[in-house]
């Protein structure tokens, strides 16, 4: 990439926050009580007050580095390497989940998911840095032992020594975010967090149909129990609050191949464009600020980023944001 393509891309993110700034905050909906498919035994006795930690690694900026190329791993070995080494993230004895997506029983090739290349490489990275153990899990909409299965992410796991948790009932807590409207008492997979101390989050870059885009924050959807689809009607709104209950060491947004028609699911190679590029950040929000580039949308197309941004979720104003490019 050279200067011109640097230029245009910043050029395109300030003119993203300018038009963000016109945009007037949605009203939101009003607290939702639906305990989905969880038993009563997990409410019953004295509830605990649950928060996630923060799993960030103290920084006062953001780093985003966008990689070109085509192999999924060797781009993610460079960014990573361009991003400062991701030993400064992972320490030696840290205790690494990595949150995929996986909610559709579909093949790798249709890039819906998360690519088992790319977790594979992600899990060997981690190990390399002395991490005594990575854990991997998602809340698929399919059937989940068979959504991991056919996208590879089951393999991809096992094969690089991670451990799978899939979800089950008894792996959810109800959680209520601080000031949130929507995260009220709601069921949350919590359980493969126990004993976790850094968290990273790996997404496909997927057009969608209701949120315009499905990038990292959206990744966090997965997250939920219950009967999640009421959150369509505040579908940016949810992504908001997602951006404050999860913050992440990390996020990988793969663009190699990027969605643009038909998304999340999509379903035929024609739903894709190859784009070439691989997003890594410490800062979710100025990930999906550039992956909107990509998928050619403005900031006011995407509500959630900017409101994400105001609510506290970013590090760095995106009009500052300097991407390194690779």
């Amino acid at each position: 990439m050279g200067n011109d393509l640097k230029q245009n891309r910043r050029e395109f993110l300030e003119r993203m926050l300018k038009a963000g700034s016109l945009i007037g905050g949605m009203a939101a909906l009003g607290m939702l009580t639906y305990r989905g498919f969880l038993s009563e035994k997990v409410y019953s006795g004295e509830k605990e007050n649950l928060v996630f930690p923060d799993y960030r690694v103290k920084t006062d900026k953001s780093q985003l580095v966008v990689v070109r190329g085509k192999n999924r791993g060797e781009m993610l070995e460079k960014g990573l390497t361009a991003i400062g080494s991701l030993s400064t993230f992972i320490k030696p004895g840290d205790r690494v989940l990595i949150k995929v997506n996986a909610a559709f029983a579909t093949p790798p090739e249709l890039c819906a998911t998360t690519h088992p290349d790319l977790l594979s490489k992600m899990i060997l990275q981690c190990y390399q840095c002395g991490a005594k153990k990575v854990v991997v899990t998602d809340n698929p909409i399919n059937d989940p032992s068979t959504a991991f299965q056919l996208t590879g992410l089951e393999q991809a796991t096992r094969k690089s020594g991670a451990s799978l948790i899939l979800p089950s009932q008894s792996k959810f807590r109800e959680i209520s975010l601080d000031k949130g409207k929507l995260i009220k008492n709601w069921p949350v997979l919590w359980e493969p967090f126990h004993d976790i101390n850094k968290v990273i989050g790996m997404a496909p870059l997927k057009s969608h149909f209701r949120s315009g885009a499905s990038m990292t924050m959206k990744n966090w959807y997965g997250l939920l129990g219950g009967q999640r689809n009421i959150f369509h009607q505040d579908i940016h709104g949810i992504i908001e609050e997602l951006s404050l209950l999860m913050r992440p060491t990390l996020v990988v947004l793969d663009a190699t191949f990027t969605m643009i028609s038909n998304g999340p699911t999509g379903g035929s190679l024609s739903d894709l464009k190859p784009t070439n590029q691989i997003i890594i950040s410490n800062d979710p929000v100025s990930a999906d600020a550039f992956g909107a580039t990509l998928l050619e949308k403005r900031l006011s197309d995407l509500p959630h980023i900017e409101r994400a941004f105001r609510a506290g979720a970013g590090l760095t104003p995106l009009a500052d944001v300097k991407p390194i490019l690779i």
